[in-house]
């Protein structure tokens, strides 16, 4: 189907199909996060050594999302995954306090890349079950969130075990890309916890 087809059936039926890349520090909830959205239950995993990719439909939107392992050895891999997405979903480890530094110099390079400028970012405070958690206020002061201009983003207390949170994470998702599309992409800028 043509690119102009598609557009003009997708705004016909409602129908949005986004492209997201979910990104960040191994151990993080990534891949726990992704099979419980797509499949609404939480599987055993093991570290991702590459990529998983799932199609969730939430709503009206069609999510890809590209689950990419977050081993040191595998980050300087991420780049290749930014061309033509939509959005950004950084995973935080809520309870990892000793890397949140790390977690800020991987964020701040991928939100700075230039296949990454038009990408609206979503960040899951993940683990906040957890005794001894940051807050998302703590993990946003973290990840320099607040220094952050002329972009869309907004942060999400999350715990991937029981899903909470993760729906609200897509609703913000999916009405800031419809937003943003509406406005041909020209009104890049609030932020919001």
């Amino acid at each position: 189907m043509g690119q102009a087809f598609r557009k003009l059936f997708d705004t016909f039926f409602g129908n949005t199909q986004m492209r997201v890349v979910m990104l960040g520090l191994d151990a993080a909830g990534k891949t726990t996060i992704l099979y419980k959205l797509h499949i609404g239950e939480v599987l055993s995993t093991v570290p991702t050594i590459g990529f998983n990719v799932e199609k969730v439909q939430y709503k009206n939107v069609m999510f890809t999302v590209w689950d990419v392992g977050g081993q040191e050895k595998l980050r300087p891999l991420w780049r290749h995954y930014f061309n033509n997405t939509d959005g950004l979903i950084y995973v935080v480890d809520s309870l990892d306090r000793e890397r949140i530094r790390q977690a800020k110099q991987e964020f701040q390079a991928i939100i700075n890349d230039p296949f990454m400028s038009n990408a609206i970012i979503l960040v899951f405070a993940n683990k906040q079950d957890l005794k001894g958690a940051m807050t998302p206020m703590e993990v946003s002061e973290g990840l320099g969130l607040f220094d952050i201009k002329n972009r869309k983003w907004h942060i999400q207390g999350t715990c991937a075990l029981r899903g909470d949170g993760l729906y609200e994470g897509l609703d913000w998702l999916s009405e800031t890309l419809k937003e943003m599309r509406a406005a041909g992409y020209s009104s890049l800028g609030a932020s919001s916890i």
